[in-house]
């Protein structure tokens, strides 16, 4: 086989199983701080049961993606090593920033927590908490900033046949870097809040742990409530800007052929790369593309026939994965403000309690789409506009690469199972009990 899509099918994989993990870590953070903050202030056992049992899942997903993440940063010297010699100047740098700053401090607050219960005020813990959430969130900031760059390189000059740094600030200040941050965090913190509603919505279909899981269910629905609103938002200014500065991935995301003013969305199209057009078209609304890329239903907008072949990216992919990333962008903002409705009846309503069970694997389903869409969508480049994913692999025996893919899917099977069995046994199994409960008992 081709050994630079063996090096593609196995940054792929290590990549896309990495992020099933990093961002439960940064929504689920932020929901056990709020918990832990209002034990702090009230002295309420529930709220220090409710804080012990998310901060076990939160543990067993931290460990496993962090285990994930470590082969990745590797494989850019072995994989990628021309990709790392062209643009290691800027790339390293963004990178040494994320794991010596940001996610050692963020390691050494997860450690204080974990052992620092009965040796820290109560408050002090919270606080602790909080910094743990805070420095995820730092960590991520950092990688996707390095993403950005190579999204929409900037602050750099060529030399001797490198790209080589020239200003920082204007690589961390890009508005590229912003919206995607933005975007990336407020899919995590959705992640994050239909994780604890669904178990929760577990737990109280059973009726049991109700005190636990009822308070729990509510700050989860504040919380994701609002990063699936503020999504919506922050998605159409980010479509935007990727019109202005990727055409190509809109035009690909929207199965666009033709360049043409009044350009249309279709409620489904299927792409037929072969031929330069759609094979089946379903559902045309004229001028909604221009309005989403221009915010202008006059505007016209880039077909991919107006790009050489050698330089659009795969269409079918691209395509169906913003389908699906933007279908169910929708449906979040959907289904949090019904159940806000419905909150103070929600024991009522086991048929809402039975979709947020369900809607679990959703928002992991939309962030792997959406990667999909930001990576595949950026093809034939590795940094957009500079260089070639072709020009950066390796060059290596394709039987090498085709066994470490090999052991690489072994090993994340196995972990991924592990990980995600042990979240799933102390989820159904459920809060420690209440200290009234154990002397009744």
């Amino acid at each position: 086989m081709d050994v630079l899509l063996l090096s593609r099918l196995q940054f792929a994989v290590a990549t896309m199983f990495h992020f099933l993990f990093v961002p439960l870590t940064l929504g689920l953070s932020f929901l056990i701080a709020i918990m832990e903050t209002k034990y702090a202030k009230t002295g309420d056992e529930t709220y220090l049961r409710m804080t012990k049992f998310w901060g076990k899942l939160f543990l067993i997903n931290f460990a496993v993606g962090v285990v994930t993440g470590i082969s990745l940063e590797f494989q850019f010297g072995t994989n990628w090593s021309k990709y790392s010699v062209y643009v290691g100047d800027i790339f390293g740098s963004l990178l040494a920033i994320e794991a010596t700053v940001a996610f050692f401090l963020e390691s050494t607050f997860i450690g204080i927590w974990i052992f620092g219960w009965k040796k820290l005020s109560a408050k002090a813990h919270a606080f602790v908490m909080w910094l743990v959430a805070i420095g995820g969130s730092i960590s991520a900031v950092w990688i996707l900033i390095a993403n950005a760059w190579m999204q929409h390189p900037v602050g750099f000059t060529i030399r001797n046949g490198r790209a080589e740094l020239t200003d920082l600030w204007a690589i961390i200040t890009q508005e590229f870097a912003a919206l995607e941050i933005l975007h990336t965090l407020s899919s995590a913190y959705i992640l994050g809040a239909f994780f604890v509603m669904g178990i929760s919505a577990y737990h109280l279909l059973k009726k049991q742990h109700v005190d636990v899981f009822t308070r729990s269910f509510n700050i989860a629905l504040v919380f994701g409530l609002v990063a699936s609103i503020f999504l919506v938002i922050e998605g159409d200014i980010h479509a935007i800007d990727v019109a202005k500065k990727q055409p190509a991935k809109l035009a690909a995301m929207e199965s666009h052929w033709e360049t043409k003013a009044m350009a249309p969305v279709y409620l489904f199209a299927w792409p037929d790369e072969e031929n330069e057009k759609n094979k089946i078209e379903i559902g045309a609304i004229p001028g909604v593309l221009s309005f989403l890329a221009y915010h202008d239903v006059n505007a016209v907008v880039k077909g991919l026939k107006d790009f050489p072949k050698e330089e659009r990216p795969p269409v079918a992919i691209t395509a169906l994965a913003f389908k699906v990333m933007v279908g169910l962008g929708f449906y979040f903002p959907l289904i949090t403000i019904i159940a806000w409705f419905r909150r103070k009846k929600i024991m009522e309503s086991p048929w809402l309690l039975r979709i947020l069970l369900f809607s679990i694997p959703l928002p992991y389903l939309a962030i792997e789409a959406g990667w999909v869409v930001a990576e595949v969508g950026r093809q034939p480049w590795i940094v957009y506009g500079l260089m070639k994913t072709s020009q950066a692999a390796s060059v290596l025996p394709s039987e090498h690469v085709l066994i470490t893919l090999i052991g690489f899917l072994v090993v994340y099977g196995l972990l991924g199972f592990a990980g995600f069995y042990m979240m799933a046994i102390n989820a159904i199994k459920g809060p420690a009990p209440a200290v009234a409960e154990i002397e009744h008992a």
